[in-house]
């Protein structure tokens, strides 16, 4: 597999082995062992779920520090549209956008910007003849890598054009090149405020062949303070939003999908119902569409694991916030929209390894399979976790593949083990 580098990691000091996060895993890249959970880097897509679900915070993501900001001359912040949905009675996002300003960053280049320049051009990328249809959206890093792994027929229908993040990075860095030439592109650091641990794991590891140009990636839930203490709502801005209601709808699920302007779409959150819409992708089980947006979050980014805000309320307030934008402020020009620049897309996909092959050998995976099956059939069907897997299906691989032995079953053994009991019992 891959040397991909996680932004989600486990305290084993605050681990139970509880089994909620084994349960809740899309990718069953958890176990139990000694007590313990263990997380399996080559199946984890790092959407948080287990974040969310810890009741003891076991898990946790590994971000970037408002610090590491240090060593640059110039600082760019990047704030994902889901920032301006944290705050209590907040009229205006240019209060958020002077915030940062106040808070030590140089220059504000909002990722709503880019989203609806991204926007535009998936119009025109839907009309492409060729492209594998239904489209479905890579803004999601959690999904696309989700697809990568578990569902690589799909690829294909993946858009091959960056995230918003990536494109409001590259314009931010153009901007700042013409504003102030003398700086050199080392001076400059682009700093993504992001609502989840993905988009750091999507930073550490770029997309295919393509480097990011973020250079730091900090939590909404860390600047939220900062921005709580430096926001003066009293005081005129000195920074006007850049952002039309298209861009800011983003944050929340079906956002980009009516963008679009077609009503041949899907627009499905949550990680269970992610899974649940690709598999009837793969399947050819869902009526024609155009294009699918896939949100790992239940909201949307709203509900990123790094937001302050509840996902349904953080919604609400973007409602309130839209009301008096215009429909978008990141139109294209006629000669615009005959091509999409170059700088927009990456190219397809690596090889990855899917996690549901078992050999590189076909006969052996052929072996394994049987053996699983065979397995499985003898096994009580109970998905309890008890054993250390989420399914009995998953402890049956576990036991082919050598990292579990049956007795682990503790409800298939239980009777033997009643037997011995009693045998102890008579002596």
């Amino acid at each position: 597999m891959e040397n991909y580098k996680h932004s989600v990691s486990l305290d084993a000091s605050k681990c139970t082995g509880c089994t909620t996060c084994l349960k809740h895993c899309p990718t069953e890249a958890i176990r139990i062992r000694d007590g313990r959970a263990v997380i399996n880097s080559d199946r984890c897509i790092d959407c948080g779920e287990c974040i969310r679900v810890c009741p003891h915070k076991a898990k946790k993501a590994v971000l970037d520090s408002i610090t590491d900001l240090g060593k640059f001359k110039y600082k760019v912040a990047l704030p994902a549209p889901s920032l301006y949905a944290q705050f209590e009675n907040l009229e205006e996002i240019d209060y958020v956008l002077q915030g940062l300003l106040d808070i030590g960053f140089d220059k504000v280049y909002e990722v709503s910007r880019a989203a609806e320049l991204v926007s535009a051009y998936t119009r025109n990328y839907l009309k492409t003849e060729g492209i594998q249809k239904p489209a479905i959206s890579s803004a999601c890093p959690a999904v696309v890598r989700l697809i990568e792994l578990r569902f690589p027929s799909l690829k294909d229908n993946v858009v091959q054009m960056l995230p918003p993040m990536e494109i409001a990075a590259y314009l931010a860095r153009k901007e700042v090149e013409q504003e102030h030439p003398e700086l050199k592109p080392e001076d400059v650091g682009i700093c993504f405020i992001s609502p989840c641990p993905a988009k750091m794991s999507y930073v550490k590891n770029g997309l295919s062949n393509y480097k990011s140009k973020v250079d730091v990636v900090v939590s909404i839930s860390d600047i939220y303070f900062l921005l709580i203490n430096a926001m003066n709502r009293g005081k005129t801005p000195t920074v006007n939003t850049g952002s039309g209601r298209i861009g800011i709808s983003w944050a929340s699920s079906g956002g980009e999908a009516t963008a679009i302007f077609n009503d041949n779409y899907l627009a499905a959150d949550g990680i269970e119902d992610v899974n649940r819409i690709l598999d009837e992708i793969e399947n050819g089980n869902i009526p024609h569409l155009e294009f699918v947006e896939l949100n790992a979050c239940t909201g949307g980014c709203v509900g990123g694991v790094l937001t302050m805000q509840n996902a349904f309320i953080a919604k609400a307030k973007l409602r309130g916030l839209r009301r008096y934008l215009p429909i978008s402020e990141n139109t294209l020009s006629d000669a615009e929209t005959k091509y999409i620049p170059e700088h927009f897309f990456f190219e397809g996909f690596s090889n990855y390894r899917p996690i549901s092959r078992l050999s590189d050998s076909m006969a052996e995976s052929m072996r394994m399979m049987a053996d699983i099956q065979k397995l499985r059939a003898n096994l009580p069907g109970y998905d309890c976790g008890a054993c250390g897997a989420p399914t009995c299906r998953a402890f049956a691989e576990d036991v082919v593949k050598g990292t579990a032995v049956p007795q682990d079953c503790i409800l298939k053994y239980k009777d033997g083990f009643k037997e011995y009991l009693k045998t102890i019992g008579k002596e």
